[in-house]
């Protein structure tokens, strides 16, 4: 018999940690090769952790709502035995039910952190041998937290490592008055109840509950819904956002869809929506105007080659996703639609995988899918831009003819387009807005597909 380590695996290129949200096995219970044991999420996607040898659950290294660093080991699993495997001395972690019950009178002692006064943006992982994820360093350059306090701020990660959980204890201390900005810890000798500091951990704050008055119902946020208010915060904090608008005539755009709907999904096996050809077209602009598919490092503008579409998409539960399709430019419009489908099919069925929303560097979104005209949408950091296109309506507009002005009944649709203005300045972006525009008004009705 041997002990075999269950890692958390690796999910996308840029996530670091994940948290533990269920385990489905406990320590001698028996599983099998791929079988599930537990659920995780990250920043953007629920996944399962699925077992890497068939055995006995030996040990349970940690708690529902742990956050884990990616590659640490999170449970043992004995191979080789028939039948479950009960542990003279079991390791039982405390649960957070346990940890409130601590005495009320006894109390956490906290240490000042030596420090240096010369203060530097967090905008990159300094000189020291510490490494920071970009959530760790994004997180602490939106709140203004220098590379001196962050490189003194005590991290609970593998080898020291500040999580997400450190950076975000550490900017509401702050706030709080708990934490010196000069020193970049908390006062020394400062003692903080342990019943607050349990209080703090579960609710993510220290506010006092308010009290509401008449008829209400209140409703908590659910996880996801917690994440995406703080990614939105958190991109109107670092961007200054600037939105343009323009209108499109799609009228080819629309009869051509008609045209070979049928057929396309005959052929094909998948549908042919709107979402695939707004897609190409902002494809093509981007490759006129490549500033607009870029991010910002500090000072530096990092130019990305590759095109990945990220595209906003409603779950059913009424949260947001926005999976990617990756190298966008490089796929027909079969391609397109078939990508757009299988990523919209497995976010409402939440089969996505972690990487399936990673590395987008442009975002589409459709808000005319429930009947909107036009939209202001927020940027999908750390993007400059992200589109929204409206609602396609009917309506009378003047057209120019040959034989003069005239009124027709055309397909009308808004689009407009949020931007970074460290990056984007209104020239490029209502150029490159407008490009799209006239990319679909010019759609060719004769096209194959």
């Amino acid at each position: 018999m041997a002990l075999v380590d269950l890692v958390m695996p690796k999910l996308g290129e840029s996530i670091m940690e994940a948290t533990v949200l269920k385990w489905h096995k406990k320590p001698g219970d028996t599983v099998q090769m791929d079988e599930t044991v537990l659920e995780i999420a990250t920043d953007k996607v629920d996944s399962e952790v699925p077992s890497t040898a068939a055995g006995v659950i030996e040990e349970i290294l940690f708690n529902v709502n742990d956050v884990v660093p990616i590659g640490t080991t999170i449970a043992r699993i004995r191979t080789g035995a028939a039948e479950p495997v009960a542990s003279s001395s079991p390791v039982v972690l405390a649960t957070a039910q346990e940890t409130a019950k601590v005495p009320m009178q006894e109390a956490v002692v906290v240490e000042t952190v030596p420090t240096h006064s010369n203060q530097k943006p967090a905008t990159g992982n300094g000189s020291s041998n510490r490494f920071y994820s970009p959530l760790v360093l994004n997180i602490a350059a939106s709140e203004g937290v220098s590379m001196t306090e962050l490189e003194n701020i005590p991290g609970t990660g593998n080898e020291g490592r500040v999580t997400k959980k450190d950076i975000l204890q550490y900017v509401s201390g702050r706030k709080s008055g708990v934490v010196s900005r000069e020193s970049g810890a908390r006062p020394a000798e400062m003692v903080i109840p342990v019943s607050k500091v349990e209080t703090d951990r579960q609710t993510g704050s220290n506010q006092q509950l308010t009290t509401y008055t008449g008829n209400v119902e209140i409703i908590e946020m659910d996880r996801m819904r917690k994440l995406i208010a703080d990614h939105m915060v958190r991109s109107k904090q670092t961007s200054p956002h600037v939105t343009s608008f323009t209108e499109a005539d799609v009228t080819n755009l629309v009869m051509w869809r008609d045209k070979v709907k049928k057929e396309f999904e005959k052929r094909e096996g998948t549908k042919i929506t709107f979402t695939p050809l707004f897609i190409e077209a902002i494809v093509k602009c981007i490759k006129k105007f490549p500033l607009i598919n870029c991010s910002l490092d500090g000072n530096n503008i990092i130019v990305k080659k590759d095109i990945n579409i990220g595209m906003a998409t409603a779950l059913p539960s009424g949260n947001l996703i926005v999976p990617v399709i990756k190298n966008a430019d490089q796929l027909n419009m079969v391609g397109l639609a078939k990508q757009v489908n299988n990523l919209a099919d497995a976010a409402r069925n939440g089969k996505l995988k972690a990487d399936d929303t990673q590395g987008g560097t442009f975002t589409l979104t459709n808000v005319g899918t429930f009947g909107s005209l036009m939209g202001t949408p927020i940027i999908n950091q750390p993007q400059v831009a992200i589109m929204a296109v409206g609602a396609i309506k009917k309506r009378p507009v003047v057209i120019e003819t040959p034989a003069g002005d005239s009124i027709a009944i055309r397909h009308m649709m808004y689009l407009s387009m949020s931007y970074d203005h460290r990056i984007v300045d209104g020239s490029l972006g209502a150029t490159f807005l407008t490009a799209v525009a006239k990319e679909l008004e010019n759609f060719n009705i004769e096209r194959e597909f």
